[in-house]
């Protein structure tokens, strides 16, 4: 049986395609997901403009925000079942005797392959699923919001994990895109008092975080912000942007022994003198990916409505239009497309 499915194809830019594919076959560790719903990522625009910073299997199918239904299960899988709503983790393939593996911080295992670049991913009806890496979806959390479970735990792990607030921390988030506006409204969770800083071409985005999540949202220079409480600078700085200038933004804007937690990604090089961060004290601190209790927290905090998604979904589009949902997205008229395959 073939199925439509998103292919980037080539590392050249715009080398994305709509192809029909065979459904997968899967071993006896896994499970055949029938896919409901998947979030396009900042990574899948990357590989589409082909600007991004890591290796591509192609062809590959996009797509590593996902959910669905279990509709088969591998001879030796145990505990899921036929029918059963789940979301997957993004480490498709990892080495059970690497060091991190053991540590149980697999996302850190330097043979990892994720869906989407590494192995097929989700931009199609039917994906496969180490069943390791699945988690149970409350019934009351629609597989829209559930298909955002992955982009929260990255925000988790670079906010609660990675960082180090304290409530009434003043924390600067720079990056209004899906994972700094997620980053932002888990930082207010923790009882921080939050800016997020973007620039000009930001306004919807930035817009949404101010009236859904309650942040003060700042366009250009955040000095005066920063520097507000006793003139040394904001406790923390999360940044989340795509571009390695803002890292000098965040040394510059954060206090003395304060923070700095680092998840986007910028492959440019740096091009400016590191010696405030000695000179300040500060903590950098890199944040990629998330694990297995990330995800159980994230999925509690989806299903009691402490955290919501709903305000940066900004439409659900059909495969065939994934052309449109990417675009809405690279131009910053949503924070967030969700493809449904079927």
């Amino acid at each position: 049986m073939k199925s439509p499915a998103v292919v980037n194809y080539a590392p050249e830019k715009g080398s994305v395609e709509v192809r029909d594919v065979e459904t997968p076959e899967f071993g006896a560790h896994d499970v055949l997901l029938e896919v409901a719903n998947v979030g396009v990522c900042g990574s899948d625009l990357h590989q589409w403009t082909a600007d991004h910073s890591w290796p591509v299997n192609y062809p590959v199918i996009l797509g590593h925000e996902f959910g669905g239904t279990i509709v088969s299960v591998g001879r030796e899988v145990v505990g899921w079942d036929e029918g059963q709503r789940v979301v997957s983790e993004t480490a498709a393939i990892i080495s059970a005797d690497n060091p991190m593996t053991r540590r149980g911080l697999y996302n850190l295992d330097s043979t990892r392959k994720g869906f989407g670049y590494g192995v097929d991913g989700a931009m199609t009806r039917y994906v496969r699923v180490p069943s390791r890496i699945l988690h149970r979806v409350p019934e009351n959390v629609p597989f829209e919001q559930a298909c955002l479970t992955e982009p929260c735990c990255v925000a988790y792990n670079a906010v609660v994990k990675n960082a180090r607030i304290e409530p009434g921390d003043r924390v600067m988030v720079l990056g209004p895109g899906t994972i700094g506006i997620l980053c932002a409204a888990i930082a207010r969770l923790c009882g921080a008092e939050v800016a997020l800083v973007g620039l000009p071409q930001d306004a919807n985005r930035l817009k949404i975080a101010s009236e859904a999540y309650g942040c003060e949202t700042i366009v250009g220079d955040a000095s005066d912000w920063a520097r507000q409480r006793d003139g040394l600078g904001c406790d923390g700085v999360i940044d989340a942007a795509g571009a390695s200038a803002t890292l000098k933004i965040a040394i510059d804007l954060v206090r003395p022994a304060g923070w700095i937690s680092k998840v986007g990604w910028g492959p440019q090089p740096l091009g400016f003198n590191l010696d405030p961060l000695v000179q300040k004290n500060v903590t950098l601190q890199g944040s990629f990916s998330h694990n297995w209790p990330i995800w159980e927290r994230v999925l509690a905090l989806l299903s009691s409505g402490t955290l919501d998604v709903r305000p940066i979904i900004g439409g659900v589009w059909a495969i065939d239009q994934w052309h449109d949902a990417f675009e809405q997205m690279h131009s910053g008229a949503v924070v967030k497309s969700v493809l449904k395959p079927v």
